[in-house]
């Protein structure tokens, strides 16, 4: 399912709410979740994720597939935002966010447009309480749109294995200068 962020000028896949609420961690998280419930990638030693499979099947959005090949040696989420094809992904798909009047480049941050479309969805699509008969697209949208909340509430093994969440690992915020998070301060900054 995707949901239009306007009438018809731009659609958001998971990862583009993700980066929109909670800045390049948040969307590369949503890709690396994609990639799990696919069964193509899983969480390796202390912290880290790896590729187990090719990525085969249905069309992958161009940050996941990015995020799969870099995966090819096993990375923690620092690692992986910093390799080149993630964050040419990350670019581009800020970029196209842009464009739709989703994200704006000076000062950095969402639009008001993004702030009410977000707002719009989780009034639409409250946090599931369990994944008990959710479609993987609903758990990337859940994560999409509330972060580690949904991820502790939806995929609790893997989010910790992985090091999504605890122990230095968040959805919520970034470096400054480099989130989208939903309270004060810096947003959205370069990716």
């Amino acid at each position: 399912m995707r949901w239009p962020a306007r009438s018809t000028t731009v659609v958001l896949e998971p990862h583009d709410v993700a980066l929109i609420r909670g800045g390049r961690r948040a969307a590369v998280t949503v890709a690396v979740l994609d990639l799990h419930l696919r069964g193509v990638v899983r969480a390796g030693r202390a912290g880290t994720m790896r590729a187990s499979g090719p990525a085969t099947g249905a069309a992958l959005a161009p940050l996941a597939k990015a995020v799969h090949a870099a995966l090819h040696r096993p990375a923690g989420m620092g690692q992986l935002l910093e390799r080149r094809g993630v964050r040419t992904a990350l670019a581009q798909a800020r970029s196209a966010l842009g464009s739709g009047g989703l994200l704006r480049s000076f000062p950095p941050g969402r639009t008001g447009a993004a702030r009410r479309r977000l707002k719009e969805l989780r009034d639409r699509h409250p946090l599931p309480a369990d994944r008990a008969g959710l479609p993987a697209e609903e758990i990337l949208f859940a994560v999409a749109l509330y972060g580690d909340r949904a991820l502790t509430a939806l995929v609790p093994r893997f989010a910790r294995d992985a090091g999504l969440t605890g122990r230095g690992g968040t959805t919520e915020r970034e470096l400054p200068g480099a989130s989208c998070g939903s309270g004060g301060g810096p947003s959205c900054g370069s990716v």
